[in-house]
């Protein structure tokens, strides 16, 4: 089975988002907010979702506010979609712990980043994913996003960890398309965007999905590149692509994209408050600015 083929084969789903965790202007957590993002993101295509990602504050929330979030999340999903809960850390043995909680709660799979800070070597990646992977029986998606982390998993390394049972996926956010089209020809690797702005390139080689932030608000927009590209229809999914440049500018490219995912969700009404967590800070009003204009220019996109 080649990675192309096992497109629809996914214990993931495909069209999923990197959730926000809403918060009260207090800092404490809005699982009831949460649950109004995730029922948004269902309702505009999604199949999944992955909690406690970066985008979800991990860096700042504990272990047990990820298990409520986790929790109020299969919830809320119930026999809809997947729930991928983030584990990853950069102390092996802390990612095991968070593993095992989340299977535990009862998450259906896992997303692990590469370890920051640190800055392990190849072999150090090598056996710090596969100590968390033998540490559940659940799929495992590798988060790659060296800009964060400081150190890219390489394409060797790549080769290696697909031989494991249960590391079944990868979420690319490396910008290395060449690295990614040696990695789905020579594995069955399920490929995710984990870069909005490199979506359309990642489906257009074989990619599974995405796991966007943009997502938040064009869920919709990106479920029919994603159906457009699957057809073999090109034009509309190119069309979709470059008409979402508004949106995708607003919430990546203007401060950081937590930060600009809750302030979206806010203006939408899903959200009540667009708190974040220190050293995050809310968005200045010429940001909100940007960021109305693009939400205005989404009612322009078409959806098929």
């Amino acid at each position: 089975m080649t990675a192309w083929t096992a497109r629809t084969a996914s214990p993931f789903g495909r069209a999923l988002t990197a959730v926000v965790t809403p918060m009260h202007d207090d800092g404490s957590l809005d699982l009831a907010g949460l649950q109004k993002v995730i029922s948004h993101l269902f309702d505009t295509g999604h199949d999944g979702v992955v909690v406690s990602g970066t985008t979800g504050e991990s860096a700042t929330t504990s272990d047990d506010e990820q298990d409520q979030v986790l929790r109020a999340a299969l919830e809320v999903v119930g026999d809809r979609g997947r729930v991928v809960a983030g584990i990853g850390t950069n102390d092996t043995a802390h990612t095991v712990h968070l593993a095992k909680q989340a299977a535990a709660t009862g998450a259906h799979a896992l997303l692990v980043v590469t370890p920051y800070y640190n800055r392990p070597t190849q072999p150090g990646l090598l056996a710090h994913f596969t100590t968390v992977a033998d540490a559940t029986g659940l799929p495992v998606m590798l988060y790659d996003i060296p800009a964060r982390t400081g150190t890219p998993i390489a394409t060797e390394t790549l080769l290696r960890l697909a031989g494991h049972p249960r590391i079944a996926a990868v979420k690319d956010a490396k910008g290395d398309l060449w690295s990614a089209t040696k990695v789905l020809d020579q594995t069955d690797l399920l490929w995710f965007s984990g870069d909005d702005i490199a979506t359309l390139a990642h489906l257009t080689q074989g990619a599974t999905g995405y796991v966007g932030v943009a997502t938040h608000v064009a869920g919709a927009e990106y479920a029919a590149m994603l159906a457009a590209v699957d057809a073999g229809d090109l034009p509309t999914a190119v069309s979709l692509h470059r008409r979402l440049i508004p949106v995708v500018d607003a919430i990546m490219n203007t401060s950081q994209g937590a930060i600009m995912a809750k302030a979206a969700l806010k203006e939408l009404g899903v959200i009540d408050s667009a708190a974040v967590r220190l050293p995050l800070v809310e968005s200045p009003p010429e940001h909100l600015e940007t960021l109305r204009a693009a939400l205005a220019s989404l009612s322009a996109v078409p959806t098929t």
